[in-house]
């Protein structure tokens, strides 16, 4: 995440906080605008009284993320049902890393939401399509999973990804852990997914 910025004509990444149930509406508007934006949704399935039905949802509610200068943001932040860009004053601008890891989950269509988790047993994507990824690794039942942390919007998207891809990062480059901090309990996370702290076994 880039916390800073150092040319407002630089077109990058940033992130609208939009009005609840209102993503899809801005989206049409920047769209209208020729801003170029980013919605990133997945499937899925609710019951709706006597029939299941699936929907294409947000992956983060709240957020849009548009690409332009800052310069030029009157053009997203005076759109109808748009709060603020995420940052305030200074608004914290997205790598281009991030956004590209939060696509390819979506094209693959195996993202999904996931509580935010700051600080875990952390990992690195070694091979495949998001080779270079870091996140949290997981296990739900036999499938590695891991928990892509986006400090910009403390939220948190979670992929499923081949466990021979993955490996434990070098303790070196592992963020050190807070004397405050105690992992996530599993009471913290759904039912059917728990912190995998020794689910795949270091291989140099």
């Amino acid at each position: 995440m880039v916390d800073h910025y150092s040319d407002t004509y630089q077109p990058r990444w940033y992130v609208l906080f939009v009005r609840s149930n209102q993503e899809k509406r801005v989206a049409e508007a920047l769209r209208g605008r020729e801003v170029e934006h980013f919605l990133p949704c997945y499937r899925s399935v609710r019951q709706w009284k006597d029939r299941r039905v699936k929907l294409e949802v947000p992956l983060f509610p709240g957020y849009v993320f548009v690409h332009l200068p800052l310069a030029e943001r009157v053009k997203a932040v005076t759109i109808s049902n748009v709060v603020s860009l995420v940052g305030g004053n200074v608004p914290s601008a997205i790598s281009d890393e991030e956004i590209g890891w939060i696509k390819l989950a979506v094209e693959q269509g195996k993202a999904e939401p996931h509580p935010y988790l700051k600080v875990g047993e952390q990992v690195v994507v070694t091979e495949g399509a998001m080779c270079g990824m870091h996140g949290v690794l997981l296990e739900k039942r036999n499938r590695t999973r891991v928990v892509v942390s986006l400090d910009s919007i403390a939220r948190a998207f979670v992929v499923e990804i081949d466990a021979t891809f993955v490996r434990p990062l070098a303790a070196r480059n592992r963020t050190a852990v807070h004397p405050w901090y105690e992992p996530p309990s599993a009471s913290a996370l759904p039912s059917s997914t728990a912190v995998a702290t020794n689910a795949i076994p270091y291989i140099p």
